[in-house]
């Protein structure tokens, strides 16, 4: 099966990346590297399933497919990541998913978008389960 993975030398994309080609799967790695590691990249770059393309989501993305399934983790998830520049990330979360749905769509694939725990707030609870309601703050850094 071929596999589009946006944000694949991010932490979860690159481990989700690795587990696709060691089931077998073809690879197709998208990240801008601006809070991805190119370690990571590079490492997957060995496998010969696995192409890369450095891009940023928030501009449309024209591969050809056809790919099963698109896997949308492309995003700053850490606050010293996300702090250092709130419009940019807020430009990945809407004009990337934008992007992200509208290849989906077009090339007739199934497609997850992804969320960090983030969307909590300042956690009180580590880890967050599926039942925490979070606290969030609107006012703070994390808003």
């Amino acid at each position: 099966m071929r596999i589009l993975v946006a944000g694949c030398a991010g932490f979860i994309g690159f481990h989700l990346t690795q587990r696709l080609l060691g089931d077998g799967h073809e690879v197709v790695g998208v990240d801008n590297l601006c809070s991805g590691r190119p370690a990571n990249a590079a490492e997957l770059r060995a496998d010969a399933r696995f192409q890369f393309h450095e891009h940023d989501v928030t501009t449309p993305l024209t591969l050809a497919g056809p790919f099963a399934r698109v896997y949308h983790l492309a995003c700053p998830a850490s606050p010293i990541h996300y702090q250092h520049n709130p419009i940019k990330t807020v430009k990945t979360n809407v004009m990337g998913t934008i992007n992200m749905l509208g290849l989906a769509k077009r090339i007739k694939a199934r497609i997850l978008l992804a969320s960090s725990s983030e969307v909590y707030g300042d956690a009180q609870v580590h880890p967050q389960t599926e039942g925490y309601w979070g606290n969030v703050n609107p006012i703070g850094l994390r808003s």
